[in-house]
């Protein structure tokens, strides 16, 4: 088990100048951290093979390892000729992510931004077949380099831990598995120790983050709360802080046997450099106090 931050968490020091993605893996190492994934916002390597190098040297200076690269993707195309237009901007990822030297990685299957009526079963059943044959096509390129290609619990359509098993199933490739993100089946509104059970078996990689929680008829106000597909309210929190059954969440993890990364996404109102740096310490705590 290893302990690590994904990048997007210092999104906005990245967004406001105040750390490169070299300063990130500095800060990982600096931190207590042991891998970082990388989650291209606020800096691009697709489009950038010089910075791309510069992260892999950094990384290996630090010893901190690359766990995984994680990106947007939407196959929903209404043309053939879109679907694979998108098909082959996701093969220059796994290209980059080949280069870094990473085995995983995670591509959407729709847009994360939805309106409501696209947050529907309607929506999911239209588009399944080219969730499908999209992932199918990315989990057969990536195979030739030893990469596993993974969904996440990502995206308001593909939440709920059923609707990620349909597609795993369907895609039936061995290199094609999920990134168990505890928080995102919040999203759907689904109890997150269920999704975190119900998908365990297939994850490659976890996700640990937090949420504050209140009921749809509960408006909590100015901050950064977003509504979730049935109105309820969510806002990022410290792990450890928020709603989430942190705990029994690690134990269920811890008795499965898994062994693999564990990545902190900090999406909170806080400082971000402080909530990723008690997020992790906070995890590892945690994990090290859980008995099964």
């Amino acid at each position: 088990m290893k302990i690590g931050l994904s990048s997007y968490s210092l999104l906005a020091d990245i967004q406001a100048g105040k750390l490169t993605i070299l300063d990130v893996i500095q800060w990982v190492a600096d931190n207590g951290g042991e891998h970082l994934e990388l989650v291209p916002y606020g800096y691009s390597v697709v489009d950038n093979l010089e910075l791309a190098d510069q992260i892999k040297e950094k990384a290996e200076t630090l010893s901190i390892e690359l766990s995984g690269y994680s990106f947007p993707a939407d196959f929903c195309k209404e043309s053939e000729d879109d679907f694979e237009e998108e098909v082959d901007r996701i093969k220059q990822h796994v290209d980059i992510a080949n280069r870094l030297g990473i085995k995983s990685i995670r591509h959407d299957v729709t847009a994360f931004n939805l309106e409501p009526e696209d947050m529907t079963i309607q929506y999911y059943e239209k588009y399944f077949s080219k969730m499908v044959n999209g992932s199918q096509l990315i989990a057969d390129y990536a195979k030739q380099f030893g990469i596993t290609t993974t969904i996440e619990n990502h995206g308001f359509n593909v939440q709920p831990s059923d609707r990620v098993q349909m597609i795993l199933d369907a895609v039936n490739r061995e290199n094609f598995k999920t990134t168990l993100d505890i928080g995102n089946f919040l999203c759907a509104d689904e109890d997150p120790l269920v999704g975190v059970k119900k998908n365990l078996k297939y994850a490659n990689r976890v996700h640990f983050k937090d949420f504050y929680i209140r009921p749809y008829y509960e408006n909590p106000g100015d901050g950064k709360w977003f509504i979730t597909v049935n109105r309820n309210y969510l806002r990022g929190a410290i792990i450890g802080h928020g709603d989430i059954n942190i705990r029994e969440v690690i134990k269920l993890i811890k008795s499965s046997g898994y062994d693999g990364y564990l990545t902190v996404e900090f999406e909170g109102m806080e400082d971000c450099q402080l909530g990723s740096r008690l997020g992790m310490s906070n995890l590892k705590r945690l994990w090290e106090e859980a008995i099964v």
